[in-house]
Formats: C-alpha cells, sequence, structure tokens
C-alpha cells in the first residue's frame, strides 16, 4: 500500500508541546488563560486568540521545528513497514513550507534535515501547496490507499475517499466514522496499518474472482 503519513501531530506530538509551551508562553507573558475545551488551535483550547497564538509561534516555531524529537518507535515502524513493501510518503502541511520564499525555503530544508536527522525514511516526500492544511489533490494525485493523520478537518474531509488512521490527540477526540481507524502509538499505526492492508488484499481479491 502507499502509506501517507503527516508530520506534526503525527511524527512529532504537537499535542503535549503545545500545552507545554503554550502555558509556559502564557504565564511568563503575563496573559490570563483559562483552559476549556481542547482544539486544534492551541489559543482556543486556552480561550485565547490569533494574536496570542501568531506570537507564540513566532518565538517558539524554530525550536519545535528543529529540536522536537520524533515520537517513540515511530522510525522503527515505519521502516518495518517499508521492508515488508509499503511505500511511504510524507505529506506535510507545516507552516511556511507552502511559501515560495526564503522563509518557506528555509522550513523546507529544516524539515527533510528533521526527518533525516530523526532516521525517518521515506519514497517521497511532499510539501502541500492547499491552504488551511488541506492535503486532499496530493492524496488523490499520489494514489495514497491510507493517510495516518491528527487534524480533525483532514481526518473527516480524507476519509470520505479512503481510510485514515487518526492518531490519537485531545483535539480529535470527535473525530468518528467507519473509515476512521485511531490508534494511540506508532506499533499501534503498525497494527492498524496490518489490518488494512489485508482488507485491501481480501477485496482485491474478491474483484478479480468476479
Amino acid at each position: 500500500m502507499r502509506i501517507g503519513i503527516d508530520i506534526d501531530g503525527v511524527l512529532t506530538d504537537l499535542d503535549s508541546f503545545q500545552f507545554d509551551f503554550f502555558s509556559k508562553f502564557c504565564v511568563e507573558n503575563k496573559i490570563p488563560y483559562n483552559i476549556k475545551t481542547s482544539k486544534y488551535d492551541i489559543s482556543k483550547s486556552f480561550g485565547l486568540g490569533d494574536a496570542e497564538e501568531n506570537k507564540f509561534w513566532d518565538i517558539y516555531l524554530d525550536y519545535y521545528a528543529k529540536q522536537e524529537r520524533a515520537r517513540r518507535f515511530a522510525s522503527e515502524v515505519i521502516k518495518k513497514l517499508k521492508e515488508e513493501g509499503h511505500e511511504v510518503y510524507i505529506i506535510t502541511a507545516r507552516w511556511l513550507t507552502n511559501r515560495d520564499d526564503a522563509l518557506g525555503e528555509n522550513m523546507r530544508n529544516t524539515v527533510k534535515k528533521w526527518l533525516d536527522e530523526n532516521d525517518i525514511v521515506y519514497d517521497k516526500l511532499i510539501f502541500s501547496k492547499a491552504k488551511k492544511e488541506k492535503k486532499i489533490d496530493e492524496i488523490r494525485e499520489n494514489n495514497i490507499d491510507v493517510m495516518i493523520e491528527d487534524s480533525p478537518s483532514n481526518i473527516n474531509e480524507l476519509s470520505k475517499i479512503i481510510p485514515v488512521v487518526c492518531f490519537d490527540a485531545s483535539y480529535n477526540k470527535k473525530c468518528k466514522g467507519e473509515n476512521i481507524h485511531r490508534c494511540f502509538s506508532w506499533y499501534d499505526v503498525y497494527n492498524k496499518i496490518n489490518q488494512l492492508s489485508k482488507q485491501k488484499y481480501n477485496e482485491e481479491e474478491c474483484i478479480q474472482n468476479i
């Protein structure tokens, strides 16, 4: 199978990073906050707005992009999947990567270096050009069979056309559906991919026998 893999929130634990560092940011800048709900935009989880979130990422994006480590066993599992014949497509809509300027080029180079440093192997790296993190065009153009994703909007949209392995996070708890398969670790991802691969094989075999 062709497996699409997101970076932020899938290869990294974006959820924990945001709660850890955004609370630090608020305290150090004496910004009152009240954590009520878990939203994909961390500022909304803290009851704040875009201005605070933009200032936060101005301070911490470079640190996050370079210093945050890959999730435990991500490299190991991806290597196993490739050894078993699957193709791996890293598909990211990371901030700045869709820009055609020096900032965009710098972030794209940072992503490539980060993947290398964290021993993440892949067949193709795709920087999504779509706005608001939509990846449906890249999924279709590259004939992706299954996507590993954390963004609620992407999970809900992509699951209309392909199976989606939803990497569990506080902000995607409401994502549910027949084509959405929740996982909680990278070896759980491995297990889900094996199940989906067998299902796809059985379906193709049934079609051939008709």
